[in-house]
């Protein structure tokens, strides 16, 4: 019995003295780990998975189903915890995308969508969201939307200031369902309703004619995986035709894919640089193009302040190689780059990673492209859901730019 005893007296001491260690250790950890968040916040770095804001986290998780009044509708807690994260970074290009905005955003580069049929711009200043396009024969033109009404709200939700994916997100859904839009518009008291019918959209990137005296022109309202193919086919088409001048419209093109606007551009440019990018370790990224196809006729660019990103380095390549004129008022100045980083659960990080300069070394964010020939649209025209070629005076300028060359 007392060797018994003695047995169980020892195994009660080991399993003490083990706890001991083990709490020590783990104690050991915390304080490591404490000290090591202090260190990276004195260095300026983030903490996000640190102790201190684990701990945070789960007082303020405590504190919400405790008190908190109304059902938790917890994966939208959980998402708006990531897109804080990255809304805390200041930078109004940066987002987080759940699976389901992440999809949509996919979905509106491949060239068809279940939608109204309206193509958005955003003011980053003001977070005010334009309708600056509406399609032709579109349920948005069937319902009475215009070019220039202020998205207020969609679905219900107000959507000023919110990242223009979301934005996209909402006005899609599936076909045959409603939306309600409510806008603001010059001239009208209050705000306006739409209910406005989701079909397929089928998604032009590029429209083009021969207009008088052999002059062509092609029109790209966004660079996205159809754009560069759409475009080649135009110019093909006009090439095949007769064209003795091209005029490229790039107004109210918000941008989109660097890869199309460089394709395209490797068709329009001699050899050489079309654009670098350098990122924040100074690392370069070139691109450029071959000798292998190069436009050896006049050429003139129609841009105004909606265009931007991609529609300014189409733009500033052009200009920089001086071959072709731009038209119309000063492009929209968005001089660095985004990058999207999917991530294991299918949802997604954008993050701004570098700066792009055009073939001369000029950075023009938050400055622009300053036309050759400044025109402002004539403001009659500003809410015309489509504009007839006679009566569009930038247009009509950077025809007549072409005929003086």
């Amino acid at each position: 019995m007392k060797d018994k005893k003695q047995f169980l007296t020892g195994i009660a001491a080991g399993f003490v003295i083990t706890m001991v260690l083990v709490e020590a250790v783990m104690f050991g950890q915390n304080v490591l780990a404490d000290m090591e968040s202090e260190s990276r916040k004195e260095n300026g770095q983030l903490d996000l998975t640190g102790s201190g804001v684990e701990a945070k986290l789960e007082e303020i998780q405590a504190l919400m189903e405790t008190y908190y009044l109304e059902e938790i509708d917890t994966e939208q807690v959980e998402d708006y915890l990531y897109k804080g994260a990255v809304a805390g970074l200041g930078d109004i290009y940066a987002a987080y995308y759940t699976e389901e905005e992440y999809q949509s955003l996919i979905d509106s580069t491949n060239g068809s969508y279940y939608g109204i049929g309206v193509e958005i711009s955003q003011n980053m200043s003001t977070g005010i969201i334009t309708i600056s396009r509406i399609f032709e024969g579109s349920p948005a033109e069937e319902a009475g939307l215009l070019p220039g009404d202020v998205l207020y709200k969609i679905a219900g939700q107000e959507v000023t200031g919110e990242d223009l994916n979301k934005v996209v997100s909402l006005i899609k859904g599936e076909e045959y369902t409603t939306v309600s839009v409510e806008v603001a518009r010059d001239g009208q008291s209050g705000y306006l309703e739409f209910e406005v019918e989701r079909r397929t959209i089928e998604v032009p990137t590029v429209e083009s004619e021969m207009l008088e005296d052999n002059i062509g022109y092609i029109a790209i309202t966004s660079f996205d995986d159809v754009t560069t193919e759409q475009f080649m086919t135009a110019l093909d088409t006009l090439e095949s035709q007769g064209m003795e001048a091209l005029i490229v419209d790039l107004r109210n093109n918000g941008g989109g894919l660097v890869s199309s606007v460089c394709a395209i551009l490797d068709r329009l440019l001699p050899e050489g640089l079309i654009v670098y990018t350098e990122d924040k370790y100074g690392n370069r990224e070139e691109e450029f193009s071959d000798a292998e196809n190069y436009f050896d006729k006049p050429m003139a660019v129609l841009v105004n302040g909606n265009s931007a990103s991609a529609s300014e380095i189409f733009a500033g390549a052009i200009k920089d190689y001086g071959i072709g004129t731009l038209v119309g008022t000063t492009t929209y100045g968005k001089g660095i780059v985004q990058k999207i980083y999917p991530l294991s659960d299918g949802t997604a990080v954008k993050l701004t990673v570098s700066k792009y300069y055009t073939p001369n070394g000029n950075n023009i964010h938050g400055t622009g492209i300053e036309p050759d020939v400044t025109v402002e649209l004539d403001e009659d025209l500003m809410y015309e859901v489509e504009v007839p070629k006679e009566e569009d005076n930038q247009l009509q300028a950077a025809i007549e730019a072409l005929q003086g060359n």
